[in-house]
């Protein structure tokens, strides 16, 4: 450890921006770690961010406590680190026998902005992942950016959208393998700008090895997606013309994310999460047509009987049955806003993280009771449970 406190020393010189540590090997001391500096009464210091559950703890330490604090969690706690400064990336693994590997990169940084120093007050603007100013080339060849790094007026809810996508990778990406490839199946992926997004920032900011394969049922779309992947010589990520529910894979995915999915198709790429046993479902559902075709609840009637109530509450209660039938699968799941309101009413993400824990009950058909009881009341009979439980059900 003594090569990663000399190296942690050195940091305060490097004009850091923010650094995160994940990975952790008990989340009941911490899940995550975040440090980035703040000027208290002129002084520089770095202002500590502790994630725990649900709770989140603030705290502040001197520049010369920083070196200390650093080494001390990775050796205990951490087995991730990605610091960000202005002028370099480092990216720092501790195996489980102590090895500790550092990967530097210098910053791609606009002429512009190579010397700019970080933001260090304590009500600072929202800081993105993928930053203003800083061009991507991703998002150049996507039209969000100009050469020269600036955001297009037009493209801007997107880039925003992009950002908000990388920061749900960035909260599991403990939860993904560090010391192989990583397999990544994308259903739907469409244009592909958080396809793009999710591969830049796994393979280029996160140095992971990855494989991603976009699967969407437009032959014109494939093959524009294909040529700018080749374009950007981003080798791992493939892209195939195809339906969710017939799609197979023979190797083990570790990701499988679904945005905007239509209808069904959102459930077929649930189901085969779940059988592959990935480890991460990232989900964004779109037009949940089923289960309004299916209510029927005389004490609900009264409320039912208005269209737009009765739609909304269908989409509401289709994803929060997803949610739960995955955690009889045994994942811990979370519905997320994906962005505001104000730019698409799409904005719900399901997220689950394989934690082995299976509910009493769901390995028979139908699942738990709670959940059987809920169904039966709306008198609806969702596609992704008949899905999970077909072999109980011949």
């Amino acid at each position: 450890m003594d090569k990663l406190r000399e190296f942690f020393r050195q940091l305060p010189d490097q004009n850091i921006i923010q650094i995160t540590l994940s990975n952790t090997r008990d989340a009941t001391r911490a899940a995550k770690v975040k440090l980035r500096p703040v000027l208290i009464r002129g002084k520089v210091s770095f202002q500590e961010t502790l994630y725990r559950g649900t709770q989140v703890f603030h705290s502040n330490l001197e520049k010369e406590e920083l070196a200390e604090r650093l080494t001390g969690y990775m050796e205990s706690l951490f087995g991730q680190a990605q610091i960000s400064c202005a002028g370099m990336e480092a990216n720092i693994l501790v195996g489980k026998k102590g090895t500790v590997t550092i990967k530097t990169k210098k910053r791609n940084n606009s002429d512009d902005n190579t010397n700019r120093l970080p933001n260090m007050s304590h009500d600072r603007s929202k800081r993105y992942i993928l930053r203003e100013g800083e061009p991507v080339d991703f998002l150049v060849s996507l039209g969000v950016q100009t050469p020269q790094g600036r955001i297009v007026k037009a493209k801007y809810d997107k880039f925003r959208q992009i950002n908000r996508y990388l920061e749900f990778i960035e909260d599991i990406l403990e939860k993904l393998p560090a010391d192989r490839t990583i397999r990544i199946v994308d259903f739907g992926c469409g244009k592909s700008y958080l396809t793009f997004g999710m591969y830049y920032y796994l393979n280029r900011l996160q140095g992971r090895d990855i494989r991603v394969t976009g699967l969407d049922l437009k032959e014109d779309v494939i093959r524009h997606c294909g040529e700018l992947a080749h374009k950007l010589r981003y080798d791992g990520l493939t892209f195939m013309q195809g339906d969710i529910s017939t799609f197979q894979d023979a190797e083990k995915v570790d990701m499988v994310v679904s945005l905007h999915a239509c209808d069904k198709a959102t459930d077929y790429a649930l189901e085969k999460a779940v059988k592959w046993g990935a480890s991460v479902i990232l989900a964004v559902p779109c037009c949940q047509h089923e289960l309004n075709g299916q209510m029927q609840c005389r004490e609900l009637e009264p409320v039912l009987r208005y269209g737009v109530i009765r739609e909304r509450m269908a989409a509401l209660i289709t994803d929060a049955l997803r949610a739960d039938l995955l955690e009889e699968q045994g994942y811990d799941t979370q519905i997320l806003e994906f962005i505001d309101m104000e730019h698409t009413p799409k904005n719900l993400m399901i997220r689950a993280v394989k934690s082995g824990r299976i509910r009493p009950g769901s390995a028979r058909a139908g699942g738990s009771a709670a959940l059987e009881h809920i169904m039966e009341f709306l008198h609806v009979d969702p596609t992704l449970k008949e899905l999970l439980y077909e072999e109980d059900n011949h």
